[in-house]
């Protein structure tokens, strides 16, 4: 009885905790590119990027990882049958690849609140797009569960790892043309 309203729940939490993660990114490549500016615009920039990733970080994306976490385990509890399933296995092995990718970026949250700037913004649009990839992985996983090819499967996660980055190169060609792109 309580399964559908578990559910909702943590399906709620998983998109305010993916919204975060595809968020944050951005906000650290506006960060990273803010260092580029001269005083003071970089200076006021980089004093607004840090306040508001500091409250997107501590609002939005750790509460929902928590929460989104903490129902995941009670829908575990409530359906343990799933933890002998092959395709539960996988989906907790992205999960724990998406709780890393969430750790490092907490890494990152944190250097550049103490001006620490060890990424360049190339890099930050890159992996900005694991999140993506993890996206798509779970989501396919537990639609299709033991229905998938995973042949077919790699490709695809393959494929689309070869349009992001091609998407990225694409953009960064029209920057370079208009940096007001």
């Amino acid at each position: 009885m309580l399964y559908p309203y578990i559910k909702s729940l943590h399906l709620i939490f998983v998109v305010t905790w993916f919204a975060g993660l595809f968020y944050i990114p951005r906000l650290f490549i506006y960060h990273i590119e803010a260092w580029q500016k001269p005083s003071p615009e970089r200076e006021i920039l980089s004093d607004q990027l840090k306040l508001m990733t500091k409250r997107l970080w501590y609002i939005i994306t750790w509460p929902s990882a928590i929460l989104c976490t903490l129902f995941a385990i009670w829908l575990l509890v409530l359906m343990p049958e799933w933890l002998n399933q092959s395709w539960m296995h996988i989906k907790l092995g992205f999960v724990g690849l998406l709780i890393f990718y969430h750790l490092k970026c907490h890494q990152i949250f944190k250097q550049l609140q103490r001006d620490e700037v060890k990424y360049t913004s190339r890099f930050m649009r890159i992996w900005n797009e694991l999140a993506t990839m993890v996206l798509f992985a779970v989501v396919f996983l537990v639609i299709l569960k033991n229905s998938l090819d995973w042949i077919y499967g790699t490709l695809g996660i393959m494929v689309l790892a070869i349009l992001l980055m091609l998407g990225i190169r694409l953009y960064k060609r029209i920057r370079d043309k208009n940096p007001n792109a």
